[in-house]
């Protein structure tokens, strides 16, 4: 990892919160996530699964969390269950951890070899009534492919079948949306690398460049200051291209008197940032291309001040709608007679902002948490309103990312430049 070792006083607190909400006589396993084959004998880079990771901070492939506070045997009450190295393995990968550090990294006193897994679980799994066994829940994520947590829970099931088998994924939902004092440092890291990153663009670009120059200079940032790297597939859309939402292309050429859409987060500790800009690749807005984007940065600003401790998801998207619907008025692109004919399942907004102004923000980009929980303080979430103009040749996306709290929201991406003139000045000087 390069990123600098976690306190584990968050791993242990998290394991402390998701044991007071277990049933009695409960035990609970999670497992890492699958190393995926990429092509021939290669895999893709190894990402942890998030839960597995919040509750050890262990950052390894081939692992196995096993919690059971009622275990008669205290041995076995948190075992953290590792890969064992050896002379090949040192050779062709590198680092795995010894007992001595995923003790230090995670919390947990007793650290086996993955061999002794199935003799463990097998000795005390007898004196529990209830196991819970996690699957990825997240309803942005449709299940087509098969992993190691399916695989598992069908093991288990035929091996124990008159256990009382319960989902994790529920309670991690739930844990998962209010981050900690630690997860909310880890975030402020994250979006702060991507402020130098976004800076170092400012002074990068001008007309000429490619889109996957500037995806460089971005990824350049990052790893020199420690961040595993970009925390999903950066978006890099000049002119047109912005027009398309999940545009990751990045192979074309930015002109005299377009825009560039740039959407992209540092990953740090697994955690991460998720940062919308949009600048002029001369250093200079047109009348009309700043028109719209104060209009977006107007709807930011509003729906910034929505984003409160007992708010609910639709009503929130709804009030956003209502201040969109009034820039795009002003801006000419709807009318107030399209608003009075609109179909109220698809109003007229939606011609030009077609997407949702927020989602949960966290160890998954698109973290885990309830659509229809009420926000929460604790809660990381973007606010990311956008325009999008096919026939203008451009579109505006501007994205910041905002805690909430007792006391109102804070934004972690404050300091990331967004006025209009500013941005032309610092490309400029």
């Amino acid at each position: 990892m390069k990123y600098d070792q976690i306190n584990n006083s968050l791993f242990i607190q998290n394991r402390k919160n998701f044991e007071k909400l277990l049933k009695t006589n409960a035990l609970a396993i999670f497992q890492s996530n699958d190393e995926f084959p990429r092509s021939g004998d290669q895999n893709f880079p190894f990402k942890q699964n998030p839960d597995l990771f919040y509750l050890s901070g262990i950052d390894q492939e081939q692992s196995i969390l096993l919690l059971f506070p009622n275990c008669p045997n205290p041995l076995y009450r948190e075992v953290l269950f590792l890969r064992q190295t050896n002379d090949y393995i040192k050779v062709w990968e590198g680092h795995k951890y010894t007992k001595e550090q995923a003790r230090s990294v995670s919390g947990i006193e007793n650290i086996y070899w993955l061999e002794d897994f199935d003799n463990i679980l097998h000795s005390i799994i007898h004196y529990a009534e209830y196991i819970y066994l996690n699957t990825n829940e997240n309803d942005r994520y449709a299940h087509t492919v098969t992993y190691r947590d399916i695989r598992f829970i069908e093991q288990l099931r035929t091996k124990y079948p008159l256990h009382h088998f319960e989902r994790a994924a529920p309670l991690m939902r739930e844990l998962r949306a209010i981050k900690s004092t630690v997860e909310i440092e880890l975030t402020q890291k994250a979006c702060d690398l991507t402020k130098d990153a976004f800076l170092r663009v400012l002074k990068f670009v001008k007309p000429g460049v490619m889109e996957y120059e500037i995806e460089a200079e971005i990824i350049h940032e990052f790893i020199s200051k420690k961040a595993t790297g970009h925390g999903y597939s950066p978006i890099i859309a000049a002119g047109n291209n912005a027009n398309i939402l999940h545009y990751t292309d990045n192979n074309q050429e930015c002109k005299d008197g377009e825009l560039i859409l740039m959407d992209f987060g540092a990953e740090y500790g697994n955690y991460n940032a998720d940062v919308t800009r949009t600048i002029p690749v001369n250093g200079k807005f047109t009348k009309r291309q700043k028109e719209v984007y104060n209009a977006v940065l107007t709807v930011l600003n509003e729906s910034k001040k929505l984003m409160v401790a007992g708010a609910v998801w639709n009503s929130y998207h709804e009030q956003v709608g209502e201040i969109m619907t009034e820039q795009l008025i002003n801006l000419g692109l709807i009318t107030v007679t399209d608003v009075k004919n609109q179909n109220p399942k698809y109003p007229a907004y939606k011609k030009y902002f077609m997407h949702g102004n927020t989602h949960h923000l966290g160890i998954d980009v698109h973290d885990f948490a309830g659509r229809y929980t009420p926000f929460a303080a604790g809660n990381i979430l973007t606010c990311e309103p956008g325009i999008y103009i096919p026939e203008e040749g451009f579109g505006v996306r501007l994205e910041n990312d905002i805690l909430v709290t007792k006391e109102g929201n804070i934004d972690l991406t404050e300091k990331i430049p967004i006025i209009a003139e500013e941005i032309e000045a610092l490309m400029n000087a």
